[in-house]
């Protein structure tokens, strides 16, 4: 097991506003961050914009800006959205800045130095919109796969020495069977390569908003090199800083399933190139879809997330987000399913559990955790379920990045918890066996215990409302503490309960 561990997002292209996908990505990136800092391993979560590109400089153009001016204001929305979203990354790369653009022309010159880099001229299709050059066995119809407009392209060029990898890329795929992560995207970028790479042009002089080529300022760097470029760029690359030395290589670049050919073709070929190592795994998840169609600009039907958080909460639409759909797999936005999402699984599920026993507890044990006598197999049954999660969960996550398991085995211990609650009856047991009914109450407080500790990288603020309402000392919140050793104290006080997941319609209610 790693003592480190570095994950990244894709940098966000700044031709126009953030979206839920955005939002998905991030907040997946963070969910796994988190999780590794509390299990105690040390941690570096990197997002940011990408922010150069003729696509950047036409949406400048439109909209009556210079292109930095433009940029600025992008990057901005991007970095409010996080913050809203409650995201904890340890840096935020933008390429326009310096640090940057010295990494990518230092990588730049080693590759030239290197003999991968030379110049000749580029006649192809080339899309704006993907950003991306096309073979013309790919292009459809007059357009790209993606069905984005192409333009025939005839200029001066820099290439990169691609067609060189095929062989050393497919024998790496072949030694690392989890690079590539899920086994559909890894069989894709597998038969792409088989078909043989072509050396890939990596400069364009029709335009000037860009990383300029070292020594020959009539070319920018393609906006792919550039950008592939900041995920060491943000660890100090091209020095030897301890960042760069503890954590590269990444642990993990989580991307759309849209640009997992740059990140598992172009990157490592590049990096091979270099001479420098390759990232451990490339995770590309799906995408979202709005009611069943794809989300377009010319539908109108794209989804805010700043709008869900408003409206639900942050942790409300973190958890829609990360417990809706199999992490890797294409996932449905509809408002009717969120609702329903959130009211089973928070309101009635974990809200409804906590209520009703720390009310409870509040009402009949002097406002303090409950003295506790014997535990009946019951008792043991429901503490040994709480007490296993972490060693069932880690691994998903760990080696799987499967959140939807961690959280679906979370949730079975919440509804054991509760059916548990039902067949106690401590309700019954306060009118004929008291003591019997304060172990009973113990029982649930340290079960909701493990729960609050491991709910934290899903929804932190609502963690720290569990841990607090069951007077969890902020220290002992740590998976370390995910022991008996750290129990709960009887005759700790604890404050009158507040519904910590109230219902949607109530919410929807106190905004009219």
């Amino acid at each position: 097991m790693s003592d480190h561990y570095y994950i990244t997002t894709p940098i966000y292209y700044v031709n126009d506003k953030p979206h839920i996908g955005h939002a998905y990505t991030t907040t997946a990136a963070d969910c796994l961050a988190r999780f590794m800092r509390l299990d105690g391993v040390k941690t570096r979560f990197l997002t940011g914009t990408d922010e150069h590109g003729q696509k950047v400089q036409k949406a400048a153009q439109d909209a009556g800006t210079s292109p930095q001016d433009f940029v600025d204001g992008v990057s901005q929305n991007f970095a409010m959205l996080f913050d809203a979203l409650n995201i904890s990354h340890d840096d935020y790369i933008r390429t326009t800045q310096a640090r940057h653009k010295k990494a990518a022309q230092h990588l730049w010159q080693l590759l030239l130095d290197k003999g991968q880099i030379y110049l000749g001229k580029y006649a192809g299709w080339y899309a704006v919109r993907d950003e991306a050059y096309y073979a013309e066995s790919e292009i459809v119809d007059g357009k790209a796969p993606t069905g984005a407009p192409v333009e025939w392209v005839e200029e001066s060029s820099y290439f990169f020495k691609l067609s060189e990898w095929t062989q050393p890329l497919l024998d790496y795929y072949e030694k690392n069977p989890n690079f590539i992560a899920p086994t559909s995207r890894r069989n894709e970028v597998v038969n792409f390569v088989k078909q043989g790479l072509r050396d890939l042009s990596i400069s364009r002089t029709t335009f000037d908003w860009g990383v300029p080529v070292p020594g020959d300022p009539a070319h920018v760097m393609y906006v792919w090199f550039d950008a592939l470029t900041n995920y060491i760029s943000a660890l100090g690359y091209p020095d030897k800083t301890p960042d760069f030395k503890t954590f590269w290589p990444a642990s993990v670049h989580l991307v759309g399933k849209d640009i997992v050919r740059f990140h598992a073709v172009y990157w490592p070929a590049m990096l091979m190139a270099a001479g420098l190592p390759v990232p451990d795994e490339i995770f590309a998840h799906g995408f979202w879809t709005h009611n069943g169609q794809k989300m377009s600009k010319s539908l109108g039907n794209g989804v805010d997330p700043l709008r869900l958080i408003e409206t639900y909460g942050v942790d409300q639409t973190r958890f829609f987000m990360l417990s809706e759909v199999v992490f890797g797999a294409d996932g449905d936005f509809s408002e009717p399913a969120m609702i329903q999402l959130l009211n089973s699984k928070l309101a009635n599920d974990l809200g409804n559990l906590s209520q009703r026993v720390l009310s409870m507890v509040y009402k009949n044990c002097d406002q303090e955790t409950p003295a506790f006598g014997a535990f009946t197999e019951d008792d043991e049954r429901l503490l040994s379920q709480a007490n296993g999660l972490l060693e069932l969960v880690r691994p998903a996550l760990r080696d799987k990045l499967a959140i939807h398991a961690y959280v679906d085995a979370i949730w079975q211990v919440v509804g054991d918890a509760n059916r548990y609650v039902d067949q106690q009856a401590p309700w019954t047991l306060r009118k004929t066996d008291m003591d019997r009914m304060k172990t009973v109450l113990f029982v649930l407080m340290e079960t909701m215990r493990y729960i609050g500790i491991l709910i934290q990288p899903l929804m932190p603020e609502s963690a720290v409302m569990l841990l607090d309402a069951l007077s969890v000392p902020i220290s002992a919140r740590g998976f370390s503490n995910l022991t008996v050793a750290d129990m709960l104290v009887p005759g700790r006080p604890i404050q009158k309960p507040t519904p910590i997941f109230p219902r949607i319609e109530a919410l929807a209610q106190d905004k009219q």
